[in-house]
């Protein structure tokens, strides 16, 4: 048994069974042990909360560091952690608006890169590449808000999907949306799933805005 062990237990648990099943006594039965045992290593529900998202980020951070090598420049690091960013967003999605709302280690650190390693990592990064210190703090702030807006926004649009509701809206669209023409007529073509396509977008559109900031210094 160990804290490790417990928080990824309770991952496996929130993806199969989703976040509001998940009570310390079914862990408990997970992991093999009463509930009051699991209290040794993790004191709360909020700190199991915290602890298991912290664990993605945590390994996530592990490898991205190990992958990150100097003559990639820094376009492909930040590629590479997008894409492992909303790998970890599309394996759970039950979690991912965890980082959200989890409080960070410091009020400057920003989701869903939680943690002041990351943070750390991130700018060390931006820096040996180049950018000065402004340079590097936005592109920190843009590169979080872009993970964070694009993701959350991909994660509920899919939950919604696959939770029927989306089935459900689109069953009646003449009752639900008659007041609402424009709606009505592009109903078909506002629920197409181009989110890969846009997330790719976006990611480039930044790269190109990063790219430019650091060419005028």
């Amino acid at each position: 048994m160990s804290r490790r062990l417990i928080l990824e237990l309770a991952i496996d648990l929130v993806d199969q069974e989703g976040l509001r099943k998940l009570t310390m006594r079914r862990l408990g039965s997970a992991c093999g042990v009463e509930a009051m045992a699991l209290y040794r290593y993790v004191h709360s529900r909020e700190d199991l909360l915290s602890g298991m998202v912290d664990l993605l980020v945590d390994d996530l951070h592990a490898d991205q560091l190990a992958a990150r090598r100097q003559e990639d420049g820094w376009q492909d690091f930040l590629v590479r952690l997008a894409h492992g960013v909303r790998q970890i967003a599309l394996d759970h999605p039950e979690l991912f608006p965890l980082a959200a709302t989890r409080p960070p280690e410091a009020p400057w650190v920003r989701p869903p890169l939680r943690s002041l390693r990351w943070m750390e990592t991130f700018l060390e990064t931006m820096l040996s590449y180049g950018f000065d210190d402004e340079a590097a703090v936005a592109a920190y702030r843009s590169y979080t808000t872009f993970l964070l807006g694009q993701l959350l926004l991909e994660v509920a649009a899919r939950t919604s999907q696959e939770t029927g509701e989306s089935t459900e809206s689109a069953a009646s669209p003449a009752r639900e949306l008659s007041d609402y023409p424009n709606l009505n007529r592009l109903q078909t073509l506002l629920s197409q799933d181009h989110s890969a396509a846009e997330f790719e977008d976006a990611l480039e559109a930044l790269l190109d805005r990063l790219e430019r900031q650091v060419d005028v210094q």
